[in-house]
């Protein structure tokens, strides 16, 4: 492409413009690949369905290719700039690809960007999943270097990292906590989804603040051509989706919600035990003109727990995005935005007689340009400002009578700021590069109250009984809350090269360095509702990681197969490490329970896919380890596992994934996933002793243990009653089969005396044996 520019260096060009939309429901679509044949030159629509590119004077065949939808070819004749919009039509015959990287053979092959995988709903909603509710979460975990702490358990874990290095967005608002119930289903309605993006590396200078991955999401803008629902009736739960214009083709509503049921058909035997969730999503978009558009979008989800009236806990995410698209000329688009985003935690115990609740809320404004500077280059840049406040915890009394003093935790506050620019740039027909700068600052605001330590350390060692301890604050600093307690600044680099082998085969290389300044407080395997969130400041560093990539991408047989191969390398420092008996519920000083530590991952992955045909499916292979380590901060420390490397809490030395889909005709579709997990590390006793009567366990370093390999295999069937009606309401039939063989796949493995035999024991805990599902789903 730049031997053709270089061909056209004197003659006057004209840019063409445009924006390409679903013909059906005007969505916009993102990453259609608009090609001028004559020219062999090419662009790639945004997020937003927003185009450009430069041309010189003259006719032209434009061809504009999207997978699951029909190309189009159009003649044209270029006199001077030109705004073009496009509608694409779906086609009935092509079918869905399994896994969309936006074009298969131009994005994966040319494009510099590796490490990302997009997954399509409709491949989504086939997979198989405990209970039969399609799962984003849970489908992303069959990819490779994805990983999550077993069945039931919340968050997930990329290429080695923790679940707090991730970062979550909807419609650009950060999400805190992705899961319902605990980790069986996540927060996202897949009715409501548009596009769904993970960056396992090569993360572009846009993103920061999570130095693992970025799970990236946008929900449908609204069909403003007609008015249409869709939803699910399932086993125990269900989901509806509406939609339409307000003012045809100029405005748009989407209205979605789920909710579990579950908690009904306990009332039916009497008991008073609740356990559900529900959300809602939402959506405005309004057309000003050509150039301007609104949208405002919309979460709102609670979990809610009570058992018998003793226990009770409700959790939630909430986010309102306010963003508007501007056009301000043929090559420059913008988008600023303004954020909300809100993650709540309250608990009430009846037998203590007291309530908590705790949460993190942050306000966002993101500025962001593409800037298309010719066919060969395109900028961008932008700006992000976000405020947080940090609840740690405060606590009542439930009752008038109740012994418990009403207190709050600090409450803790912070500023991130970002700015960025990068440049997508063809630099030779074979060479492309994608390059950038991030420049990040935090500043740690003004609190009510901070602790100060002797010597400046909270936490000490006791050299007599050779363990970590809390330190005792020798007194407190007060500040306003527009001080600046501490504050951090970090450049962050980000390249990633593809060199064309030739028209089916590259090879791939980046590197990106990002800093995280917010950190989950956990010392669980997996996330929890419970979990709380600090930022860096006068004790608690930030993150920083660096990570290296390399990769082997080839399409063949016409794309009908593709093989993806990554080798991988990420060193962090300043990676949050607890010393032992650590307490982090209702703790207004975390500082006196943390070291920092640095953590390393390194692996190879493998893809390979089977993309056309009735026949569909991915095998995903990653061979990984993950490890962490915290020294002494003196000759007489010995650190964490007296300061050696030990694995984390989500090394999977081995994780195979099988997922395939068989189209049998149009009423029947099958599909299957196995997967075999090395197990997850943990740490048995090594020994006990007795004392006043008591076993004590004595535990050795670390992680040092396995818990049993996991494997599982999980089959689904879909049925369309009548394909090819032409009635308005259609509807089709999902069955499914989780855990078919009944693998008792262990969580946990905890020890106890037998009060039979009194001979020590170990007792497997499971979660999900064999579990079948039916769901009925509309659309109409």
């Amino acid at each position: 492409m730049v031997l053709t520019n270089l061909s056209l260096f004197g003659q006057t060009t004209f840019t063409l413009n445009g924006t390409i939309r679903d013909a059906a429901s005007n969505e916009t679509l993102n990453g259609v690949n608009v090609i001028i044949n004559e020219l062999q030159t090419e662009t790639v629509t945004n997020t937003y369905g927003f185009y450009s590119i430069s041309i010189p004077e003259g006719n032209y065949t434009i061809t504009l290719s999207y997978l699951g939808y029909n190309t189009i070819n159009k003649y044209i004749s270029i006199t001077n700039k030109t705004t073009l919009n496009f509608s694409l039509t779906e086609s009935s015959e092509t079918l869905d690809t399994v896994v969309i990287k936006e074009d298969v053979e131009r994005t994966n092959i040319r494009s510099p960007q590796m490490s990302v995988n997009s997954l399509s709903i409709k491949t989504i909603k086939q997979i198989p999943v405990v209970l039969g509710e399609p799962d984003i979460i849970k489908s992303i975990l069959l990819l490779p270097g994805v990983t999550n702490a077993g069945e039931g358990a919340s968050g997930f874990n990329v290429r080695g990292g923790a679940a707090d290095q991730n970062l979550i967005l909807l419609d650009e608002a950060t999400i805190y906590n992705s899961s319902h119930l605990f980790g069986l289903f996540s927060i996202f309605n897949p009715d409501a989804i548009k596009d769904i993006k993970l960056y396992k590396g090569g993360i572009p200078s846009k993103y920061g603040g999570r130095v693992s991955s970025v799970l990236d999401i946008y929900q449908k803008d609204g069909n403003s051509k007609k008015f249409s629902a869709e939803g699910g009736l399932g086993i125990l739960s269900s989901r509806l989706l509406v939609e339409g214009p307000i003012q045809k083709e100029k405005s748009s509503f989407l209205l979605a919600g789920r909710s579990s049921y579950a908690h009904l058909f306990l009332k039916l035997t009497d008991n008073e035990n609740l356990a559900y969730f529900y959300d809602l999503n939402t959506k405005l978009s309004y057309k000003l003109d050509d150039k301007n558009t609104l949208l405002l979008s919309g979460y709102f989800g609670r979990d809610v727990f009570n058992l018998n009236d003793s226990f009770k806990n409700v959790y939630g995410n909430s986010i309102l995005n306010l963003r508007w698209n501007h056009v301000f000329s043929d090559n420059v688009f913008t988008n600023l935005s303004v954020i909300y985003s809100d993650y709540y935690y309250g608990l009430e115990l009846d037998l203590a007689e007291f309530k908590y609740n705790s949460g993190i809320r942050n306000g966002n404004i993101k500025y962001g340009f593409n800037h298309y500077i010719n066919n060969d280059l395109k900028l961008n840049y932008g700006i992000q400002n976000t405020l947080y406040e940090f609840n740690p915890g405060k606590i009542e009394p439930s009752t008038t009578d109740s012994g418990i003093n009403a207190f709050t935790l600090t409450k803790k506050y912070a500023l991130e700021s970002g700015i960025y620019l990068s440049a997508e740039h063809n630099l030779t027909e074979k060479l492309t590069a994608e390059y950038g700068l991030r420049y990040s600052a935090f500043f740690r605001l003004g609190q009510d109250r901070l602790f100060t330590y002797e010597n400046n350390l909270p936490v000490i060692y006791n050299q007599e009984q050779g363990v970590y301890e809390s330190a005792d604050p020798v007194g407190e600093e007060n500040f306003n809350r527009d001080d600046i307690i501490k504050s951090f600044g970090n450049l962050e680099p980000r390249v990633s090269l593809s060199y064309l082998l030739n028209d089916q085969s590259s090879i791939k290389l980046s590197y990106n360095r990002i800093a995280q300044y917010i950190h989950i407080l956990s010392n669980t395997s997996s996330p929890t509702p419970l979990d709380v969130y600090t930022p860096s400041g006068k004790f608690v560093k930030p993150q920083i990681v660096d990570q290296v990539a390399a990769g082997y991408f080839k399409n063949f047989n016409e794309n009908e197969y593709s093989l993806e191969f990554e080798a991988f390398y990420k060193y962090i420092n300043n990676r949050i490490d607890y010393i032992d008996g650590t307490d982090l519920i209702a703790n207004d000083a975390i500082e006196q329970v943390i070291l920092n530590g640095k953590a390393r991952a390194y692996g190879l992955e493998v893809l390979f896919r089977k993309n056309l045909g009735k026949f569909q499916g991915w095998l995903s292979y990653t061979l990984s380890k993950s490890e962490q380590k915290t020294p002494g901060r003196s000759e007489i420390e010995p650190g964490i596992s007296n300061g050696n490397w030990y694995l984390t809490n989500y090394d999977k030395t081995h994780d195979i994934s099988i997922t395939t889909s068989y189209k049998l005709n149009d009423k029947w579709t099958f599909s299957g996933n196995f997967l075999l997990q090395t197990g997850q590390p943990t740490t048995f006793p090594t020994s006990q002793y007795q004392y006043e009567g008591q076993t004590i366990p004595v535990y050795g370093e670390r992680n040092t243990d396995r818990l049993p390999l996991f494997n599982r295999l999980d089959i689904a069937a879909e049925f369309t009653p009548n394909p090819n009606s032409d009635k308005r309401w259609q509807s089709y039939w999902s069955f499914g089969i989780y855990n078919l063989y009944n693998r008792k796949n262990a969580a946990s493995i905890s020890f106890r005396e037998n009060r039979t035999t009194g001979v020590n024991e170990a007792v497997r805990f499971s979660i999900f044996g064999i579990v079948p599902s039916i769901s009925y789903n509309f659309k109409f």
